[in-house]
């Protein structure tokens, strides 16, 4: 009965740190994309801004 209790306890302690690690690989990720994202922006914003008011102009 005590192995049973004891396995019973480090199964759930192991289903608690995957949820944890999968949080931060999440957040990893997250940041990973905000950072392309605000580098995107960064290298092609005068463009995109000029082919915004391009468009607005033949409205």
């Amino acid at each position: 009965m005590l192995a049973l209790w004891q396995w019973l306890l480090s199964l759930r302690d192991q289903v608690r740190e995957n949820r944890g690690q999968g949080l931060v690989e999440y957040a990893l990720i997250l940041i990973l994309v905000a950072m392309v994202v605000i580098v995107v922006l960064m290298l092609f914003g005068p463009s995109l801004s000029e082919i915004f008011a391009n468009v607005i102009d033949r409205l």
